[in-house]
């Protein structure tokens, strides 16, 4: 059995947490890892990707009592970060394995304290690594790291945030060397292009480990019934609108736990608000990343402590954030893209032998014809591929000056050899390069001396 290839010490505390057996992407995953290649794993939510790439990673930590900070944790959220640490706090307790958070939201005594007495595992976010490299005593620490792991990766690599990490982690390289770099991914349409992106141009293992999991999809467009004339008078709305308001209720009503998606912020705000006021007492409220830290976590425990029966939300509440178990997903019109109707429904019953159950409710006939694609994509599997942001100068400019900071002198020719490293930015020339560094210099950003 693969857990036969940890310490006696690890074996002990995976039993003691309840892991008889390994999972799938467990049993795939960890003989890569701990043998010291990179990895790219990817997994449905739930099947335990994180135990797959940390445990393997704390046995190494185990066998060679590296120096502090030697594993880096990098999710996309704040939200994700607090999440994962109460997740391996766990572990780090059993193992005697010192682990802390930093990002935005991080006060700073506990910044200061991480820079006097930094811990052996560090969860940060993107920008709060950025931030953290020119820190003159954090920097000491951070040359010490021989272990990345990068969590939902693909939802880094669609943005320019996860642009910017590609030369972040090149510029942690100039620090440490080399590190092991393990990223984790749910279900993708073009895994080789994110190996590609994050990679930094090492070899690195592509393991899926995607179970037999049944995915059903609806789509509706509700009928209006007679009552719906009131319920639009009570809310000041028009009879169709109504009509998918009271859908939403009865929906979340019949079942135990539901997430409902919408697509922006203030749709979440508003649906909440109707369902309030057309259903006084209903219990449920609104999430997403606009919401101060203190309101989020009120909700993600109360969804979890089942105080709630839904929690209307955007993407905020796509990703791994651990809020107890979810019976059905809702999301009210097209997701747009198969991999979010298939990342948002999968957040239901994602526990082996569960069904992820949801529907997508749709308003008018575009919407009809678009979520029928989608759903019907997304069950067969046929997901988007991965488009990741090339040449963005905006990104670029904002590293020059980063490595500026890192180095204080450095010549030309070194940051261009560090950004070129990025995937992202191998085809950038010489030419982009300088009109980027000269409009930094014109905005007494940098100062350049090209003799």
């Amino acid at each position: 059995m693969v857990f036969e290839l940890l310490t006696k010490k690890l074996q002990e505390i995976v039993k003691k947490r309840g892991f008889k057996e390994p999972t799938l992407v467990q049993k795939l995953g960890i003989p890569p890892i701990i043998s010291g290649k990179n990895v790219l794993l990817i997994a449905p939510v739930g099947l335990g990707k994180t135990e797959a790439a940390i445990i393997p990673i704390f046995d190494l930590w185990i066998r060679n009592k590296y120096k502090p900070i030697s594993i880096l944790y990098i999710t996309p959220l704040k939200s994700l970060n607090r999440d994962m640490l109460k997740r391996l706090l766990w572990w780090g307790n059993e193992l005697e394995i010192n682990i802390s958070v930093r990002h935005g939201d991080t006060p700073s005594y506990a910044r200061k304290m991480q820079a006097e007495l930094p811990p052996d595992c560090l969860i940060t976010t993107p920008e709060t690594l950025q931030a953290i490299l020119p820190a003159k005593k954090m920097k000491e620490h951070l040359k010490n790291v021989k272990f990345v792991i990068v969590d939902e990766v693909h939802e880094l690599a669609l943005s320019k945030r996860g642009t910017q990490l590609t030369i972040g982690l090149e510029r942690l390289r100039e620090l440490c060397g080399d590190f092991q770099i393990i990223s984790l991914s749910a279900t993708i349409g073009s895994p080789e292009k994110v190996v590609d992106f994050i990679s930094g141009g090492k070899p690195m293992e592509i393991v899926k480990a995607v179970e037999t999991k049944e995915i059903k999809i609806q789509v509706i467009n509700p009928k209006p019934i007679p009552s719906d004339i009131s319920l639009a008078e009570t809310v000041f709305t028009n009879r169709l609108t109504a009509v998918r308001l009271r859908t939403v209720h009865d929906l979340i009503k019949n079942h135990t736990s539901t997430l409902t998606f919408t697509n922006t912020r203030d749709f979440a705000e508003i649906l909440t608000s109707r369902l309030k006021q057309a259903y006084p007492n209903f219990p449920v409220e609104n999430h997403h990343s606009s919401l101060s830290k203190e309101v989020r976590i009120r909700v993600e425990n109360e969804f979890k402590n089942q105080k709630l029966k839904s929690v209307i939300c955007t993407s905020s509440l796509e990703l791994g954030i651990d809020i107890g178990s979810i019976d059905y997903v809702i999301q009210y019109m097209s997701p747009r893209q198969s991999s979010k109707a298939i990342q948002r429904v999968g957040r239901s019953g994602h526990e082996l032998g569960r069904v992820s159950d949801g529907v997508i409710i749709s308003t008018d006939i575009d919407d009809i014809f678009e979520s029928a694609v989608v759903a019907r994509q997304g069950m067969a599997e046929n997901l988007e591929p991965i488009n990741i942001h090339e040449n963005a100068l905006d990104v670029l400019a904002h590293q020059i000056v980063g490595i500026s900071r890192d180095k204080y002198r450095v010549s030309l020719d070194e940051v261009y050899r560090i950004v070129k490293r990025a995937h992202p930015f191998r085809n950038l020339t010489r030419e982009q390069f300088m009109s980027v560094c000269r409009q930094l210099e014109n905005l007494r950003l940098v100062w350049l001396d090209e003799e």
